[in-house]
């Protein structure tokens, strides 16, 4: 099997849609041999901030000397994104290798979905690499996500908003009880910005549990107006002179997080220093995510997808305008069928100059057509440009060199500008 062909295939499976449960990745893993038992994990669910919390604590966790197992999903432009080892990216030839072993495995009575799939290939390839640590990122939900076969050292949960409510239930107690279902009997559970309800669910299944938490601005915080400058004060650490190379001020409470969760954890052994945390928030990279692209104009690339997402998203670019109140902002917007797309531009609509409607080539993508329905009354006069491509040459034209170009509402739409970009020969700056 080639790598392409094993892609191909892993891609087919995402026809089966999404099946949450325990029991067929439970006997994918029994037969592989239970890898996600060989190394400790750490285990980060959340509806936002769960990636980059999950990329800050490898960073660190790398930066102090430890072999690190991360994975995450969806990737951006290549399936290898989502399985790395200290930030290399998974062979080729170990993809073709893993699916033809997992395929050997399912025989004919196991049919995972990619997820799944994806899912044991990562835990596989961690043991197989002899890492020291693995930080996993919940796909959705947690309690029937199939990452949800480990026993972390420690666990976090980010934040809770809505969004797949048609897996996970339409109040925040309902996601908040489906994202405290990675709290393991006696681990700790860091928690970061949670609304009450959120909380008071969460609360009560860490104390079935007997599992100690964690919770932000109680028993750990962060002091400074953005990530470029901070301190930390945790669980008992402290940390002056900060600087995180992830932008916006809401990566304070995903850095807060990340290093609580390594407190948490440290009881077991895994201990980093004072140094290790420093260098490695300020190399941390997480692409995607309010990511300088290009400039002349600045193009800026953000994955947000939800209303919650996009209130930090406009947060960001309110303090951007007013660092530059002349330049031209426009907004291209993309997003799949099943969010919600006057939810998410609502937070948006007052600060952008001109907006293009496009999407991505996907077929959960809804059409620019129908995002424009979805928008009627709020975006008076929007550009619908089905074309990815042709919607970045009008942006480019109406922002003029001077201006800003934000391109939003979805990652795929990100990982496929991205592509674009690339095609174009233009190599994204990291912001």
């Amino acid at each position: 099997m080639t790598y392409s062909s094993a892609v191909a295939y892993l891609f087919r499976l995402q026809k089966h849609g999404i099946h949450l449960g325990l029991e067929t990745i439970g006997a994918l893993v029994a037969r592989l041999g239970m890898p996600q038992t060989k190394y400790p994990v750490l285990h980060i669910a959340g509806t936002n901030g769960k990636g980059s919390t999950a990329a800050m604590a490898a960073s660190v966790l790398q930066a102090a000397g430890y072999r690190v197992g991360l994975y995450t999903s969806p990737h951006l432009v290549e399936f290898r994104e989502r399985i790395r080892v200290n930030g290399e990216m998974i062979g080729e030839s170990r993809v073709a290798q893993l699916t033809e072993q997992l395929q050997a495995l399912c025989r004919q009575d196991l049919s995972p979905t990619f997820f799944e799939y994806t899912t044991a290939m990562a835990f596989q390839h961690f043991a197989d690499s002899a890492v020291d640590v693995a930080v996993l990122e919940v796909g959705l939900g947690g309690r029937f996500d199939a990452t949800n076969v480990v026993s972390p050292l420690a666990c976090a949960i980010t934040t809770i908003g809505l969004d797949h409510q048609e897996y996970l239930g339409n109040t925040l107690s309902a996601i908040a009880f489906e994202k405290a279902g990675i709290v393991k009997q006696g681990v700790p559970v860091v928690l970061g910005r949670l609304g009450d309800d959120a909380w008071r669910t969460i609360e009560q299944v860490a104390r079935e549990r007997q599992s100690p938490v964690f919770r932000l601005n109680e028993d750990f915080r962060t002091e400074g107006e953005e990530a470029r400058q901070f301190s930390y004060h945790g669980l008992s650490a402290h940390y002056d002179g900060l600087t995180c190379s992830l932008e916006g001020r809401h990566q304070l409470d995903n850095a807060a997080c990340a290093l609580a969760l390594l407190e948490a954890a440290s009881s077991q052994g895994l201990t980093v220093t004072a140094e290790a945390v420093s260098s490695g928030l300020r190399t941390v990279s997480w692409a995607g995510r309010l990511e300088v692209a290009d400039l002349h104009p600045t193009i800026l690339l953000d994955g947000a997808h939800n209303p919650a997402a996009a209130t930090v998203l406009a947060d960001f670019l309110a303090i951007s305008d007013r660092t530059h109140p002349s330049r031209p902002l426009v907004l291209v917007l993309g997003m799949m069928r099943d969010k919600d797309h006057r939810g998410f531009f609502e937070p948006l609509r007052d600060i952008v100059d001109e907006v293009i409607l496009t999407q991505a080539d996907l077929p959960r993508s809804a059409t620019a057509q129908e995002i424009n329905a979805s928008l009627q009354g709020l975006a008076p006069h929007p550009h619908v440009v089905p074309s990815l491509g042709d919607a970045m040459v009008l942006a480019r034209q109406l922002a003029t060199p001077d201006g800003l170009v934000c391109v939003t509402g979805s990652l795929m739409l990100v990982g496929e500008c991205q592509a674009w970009f690339r095609g174009c020969g233009i190599s994204p700056l990291r912001g």
